[in-house]
């Protein structure tokens, strides 16, 4: 579709396979242009997002979900864990949604010869009973944990769709506004693709909370979150954005840690972090609160180091959605800790 539009606007675009390990299967592709229309062509591609956004009808039901977006990895037990969990103080429904690609053509390749084939409906077919069998096996576990006890007894469906995992998840989040979102991450992660990891993607353009679950984070239960640190600009809308991650993780539970980076205006900066301090003392007196300031850094590391040395259990943080210019050159905070950190990351949109 993107191509389409952009040679309808005489953009000259060539379509480049991404399954750089498997050629013979086509799992994504990337549409390139000209280096001269970058500018006129983002403005389309704009243009085209925000004309589909504005498709998408509230849906109309009021039950609450949290949504847990599964690929059937080693870090689905974790995902599942904190979203029942936070399900259960939320009282709402969990709702799993599995995102599997059907190639239209595959791809095979012989020295400089590419041979392209249409997919049949055997490929579909296997691909979606692989699905369901894993959807069938995934269903037994935890309805076996819920039995148990390990999980509270609350409604859980599942959801397949199809198409490209993070486009599926925001498209899901546009239409039915999910109280949270819960999915895994995997933390450390090196990538050379500007936009690599779906759960980036996801919580920076989310319009509902995310919760990022790293893999080789150390905590192993929603029991264990005991310190959330918070990283403040100051910003009015912190202050709702607090309240959620308050209300959140329980304030009788956690302990609170207001931070802000900055290298100006030290004494004022103090004063602020105070009066937030102040202020979430009168209103939830039986919280622990602490403040600090940090000396302003685009080193993720930086800041990783601070969450690792004061023991935090969860970084949370507000931003803005921001337009496909914006993440594709400047990607946000929430972007580079999830490739840096294995501190679980909760954000918000206000």
């Amino acid at each position: 579709m993107i191509k389409a539009v952009l040679e309808e606007n005489s953009i000259e675009t060539v379509i480049h396979n991404l399954n750089l390990d498997h050629p013979e299967l086509a799992v994504g592709v990337r549409v390139r242009i000209k280096e001269s229309d970058l500018p006129r062509a983002l403005k389309i591609v704009e243009e085209m997002e925000s004309a589909w956004e504005h498709e998408y009808e509230t849906d109309a039901t009021t039950t609450l979900k949290v949504l847990i977006p599964i690929d059937f990895s080693d870090q689905v037990p974790k995902a599942t864990d904190f979203g029942f969990h936070f399900a259960d103080n939320l009282a709402a429904e969990v709702v799993f949604l599995y995102v599997y690609f059907s190639p239209a053509f595959t791809i095979s390749s012989n020295n400089d010869m590419s041979t392209y084939s249409i997919s049949d409906s055997e490929l579909l077919k296997k691909i979606l009973a692989t699905a369901n069998a894993e959807i069938e096996h995934t269903t037994k576990l935890i309805r076996d944990r819920i039995v148990k006890g390990e999980l509270p007894n609350i409604p859980f469906t599942f959801e397949m769709r199809e198409g490209v995992p993070e486009d599926q998840i925001l498209d899901y989040c546009k239409k039915h506004k999910p109280a949270l979102v819960v999915m895994g991450t995997h933390g450390r992660k090196l990538t050379k693709e500007l936009i690599g990891s779906v759960t980036a993607e996801v919580m920076e353009a989310c319009v509902s909370p995310v919760f990022a679950v790293p893999t080789l984070m150390t905590m192993q239960s929603p029991d264990d979150i005991k310190r959330v640190a918070f990283l403040t600009n100051f910003d009015q809308k912190d202050l709702i954005a607090i309240d959620r991650a308050i209300s959140l993780f329980g304030p009788e539970n956690i302990e609170m840690y207001f931070i802000h980076a900055s290298d100006k205006n030290v004494a004022w900066s103090e004063v602020m972090l105070a009066g937030i301090k102040a202020y979430f003392a009168n209103h939830y007196p039986q919280l622990a609160a602490n403040y600090d300031l940090l000396k302003a850094t685009d080193t993720p590391e930086f800041l990783n180091n601070y969450l690792v040395n004061h023991q935090i259990s969860v970084l949370a943080f507000n931003t803005r959605r921001r337009n496909l210019f914006a993440r594709l050159f400047n990607p946000g905070l929430a972007y580079k800790m999830v490739l840096h950190s294995d501190t679980p990351l909760f954000v918000t949109h206000v």
